[in-house]
């Protein structure tokens, strides 16, 4: 192929910034590459990730609602495997690879904005039971949390968690949020409640303590209604833009090879494109 080309699938997709942040860094290394949306319904998946190569691909990120259905059209890796979900799809010579670099994207976003985290955290709370919200359960254990309420509409899949990574990660229903809110030391959203076009998220985070820490993954608005009241309140909010440019920066190491900074720069960028969502 005469050009690099990398893409995100999703669906939808439209609401997507990583072009704005994967083309920012191959203008800024001189990289004669392009990346871009590409909306594909969950029926025509196995189909496009087949011939990615054929539609002029070296990699692919993958979003909602797509990172576990990936998982067997592609190798993962050990870290993929471990948290059952992918967001990022690379050509290994003929070999398509998986891996998920939304761990260390969203654990990077904490130490970002809240550096004394890990040291004040014990237990969380997380909304929802889907591929993100399994990468970042999978990163709060890593470093070091020694329990994770996991809440989500259906019980089910909260409880396959807790059956994924152990018995440190106790399923709720979701009637039971509130109530869990007391014993939290961090909230994190991983549902698209919130979304601009989306429902809001009911939570009452009276329950919190003064030194919690709130964070949602949704970054369209950057400002959710959960985070702005978050702030009212004086907690520690992190939003959810730190989590997609720091997974953005590993998986633009797979697709052109070098791995590109995340700068206030960038966000500044992001931001300012995100202003009125």
């Amino acid at each position: 192929m005469d050009q690099k080309a990398a893409c995100v699938i999703g669906w939808p997709v439209e609401h997507s910034r990583s072009p704005l942040i994967h083309t920012y860094w191959l203008r800024q290394l001189g990289l004669a590459a392009d990346y871009r949306r590409e909306a594909v319904p969950p029926e025509s998946l196995a189909n496009f990730v087949a011939h990615l190569t054929e539609r002029g691909y070296v990699g692919a990120n993958v979003t909602v609602p797509h990172k576990e259905a990936v998982l067997p059209l592609s190798t993962p890796d050990a870290l993929a495997e471990a948290v059952g979900a992918a967001n990022t799809l690379w050509f290994d010579g003929a070999v398509l690879r998986a891996t998920n670099t939304d761990v260390e994207g969203f654990v990077a976003s904490l130490d970002a904005a809240a550096p004394d985290w890990a040291s004040r955290v014990q237990a969380a709370l997380v909304l929802g039971a889907g591929g993100a919200a399994r990468a970042i359960t999978f990163g709060l254990l890593q470093r070091g949390l020694s329990h994770i309420h996991v809440v989500n509409r259906s019980f089910d899949r909260a409880a396959l968690m807790r059956t994924r990574f152990g018995e440190r990660v106790v399923p709720a229903a979701w009637d039971q949020r509130d109530d869990l809110l007391a014993g939290a030391g961090m909230l994190v959203n991983t549902t698209t409640l919130g979304m601009a076009g989306q429902g809001g998220l009911d939570i009452d985070l009276s329950r919190l303590g003064s030194r919690a820490i709130v964070a949602d993954i949704v970054y369209s608005p950057l400002i959710t209604p959960l985070l702005a009241d978050a702030r009212a309140r004086g907690l520690t909010a992190v939003d959810g833009l730190g989590m997609l440019l720091h997974q953005a920066a590993g998986a633009f190491a797979h697709f052109f090879g070098t791995r590109p900074q995340v700068t206030a720069d960038l966000r500044a960028l992001v931001e300012a494109d995100l202003i009125g969502v």
